[in-house]
């Protein structure tokens, strides 16, 4: 589809450095390598080459989810894509998914479940502070075109109570995501999906407790998601020197249905010594 007036676009140059821009017919983008007029891509088709007033070379693309949520205004930080990704696929996001999300922050993780669940699903986005929804609001209709009608924005503490039922998948980023369990035991499908964001291990241990000592949710796991690019050429072939390492934790549970406590709760560790091995043998 040719790039026209109003169109949101992202311009690369030779080093993969971005620059989102939304298409004006007096705009101008002004880099250290030159301007390019924005009407100088009217007509153009995404992945097209444009050179600058001095000659330097940039490619134009409409933005993937990728591009726009990296460089897209921020409020606050987000969850990465290289996270997001993950969060959306052990989630078991599909088209018509029931979701619960909080917080909304800058709309990261809003953006990829939006367009996830497709216009049969819906997503419910709670956070406590207008502002936020306001900012978030602002970035999904930049990208979209508008506030799709599977997206719901509200002002919520998800720590007291979650207003919808039925939930396929409840999915967080919020400081204190432990609070959220009991709520979300509560609304969700059996066999339903609980996703935690956690930038800190201490978050991850307070969570995991609370989920495993629950009889609501069962298959606890908690992952960190690693990426290393590779430099290809001729001939070098190696690890790039830089990665993107720690961003955070995810921890995954699903929502199932005990007939009894949990195992922890009726048979206690064992605490085993030399004594007592010792014991345990000679009375065998």
């Amino acid at each position: 589809m040719p790039f026209k007036e109003g169109d949101l676009v992202v311009f690369l140059d030779h080093q993969d450095r971005s620059f989102r821009k939304v298409l004006k017919e007096h705009g101008r983008l002004q880099t250290h390598r030159g301007f390019i007029d924005h009407r100088d891509l009217f007509g153009k088709e995404s992945g097209s080459a444009v050179r600058t007033s001095k000659d330097k070379e940039f490619y134009v693309f409409y933005p993937t989810l990728v591009d726009y949520t990296m460089n897209m205004p921020r409020m606050s930080g987000i969850v990465y894509p290289k996270d997001a990704a993950y969060m959306l696929m052990w989630g078991d996001i599909f088209p018509g998914a029931r979701v619960v999300t909080g917080g909304v922050g800058s709309g990261a993780l809003i953006l990829a479940l939006t367009r996830q669940v497709g216009t049969t699903g819906c997503v419910f986005g709670y956070d406590v502070r207008q502002d936020m929804l306001d900012h978030a609001a602002q970035n999904v209709s930049e990208l979209f075109g508008e506030v799709p009608p599977q997206l719901t924005l509200k002002i919520g503490n998800l720590y007291r109570e979650i207003e919808e039922d039925s939930i396929d998948t409840v999915m967080l980023d919020v400081p204190e995501p432990w609070e959220v369990v009991r709520p979300a035991a509560k609304v969700m499908k059996p066999g339903g999906v609980f996703v935690a964001y956690c930038p800190t291990i201490r978050q991850v241990d307070i969570l995991t407790q609370e989920l495993r000592s629950s009889t609501s949710f069962g298959l606890v796991d908690t992952v960190e998601i690693l990426v290393r690019s590779w430099h290809v050429r001729e001939r070098s072939v190696r690890p790039n020197h830089r990665m993107v390492g720690h961003t955070g934790f995810v921890t995954i549970a699903r929502r199932i249905i005990r007939v009894r406590p949990p195992v922890e709760a009726l048979e206690p560790e064992a605490e085993f010594s030399e004594e007592t091995t010792t014991s345990d043998t000679l009375n065998e």
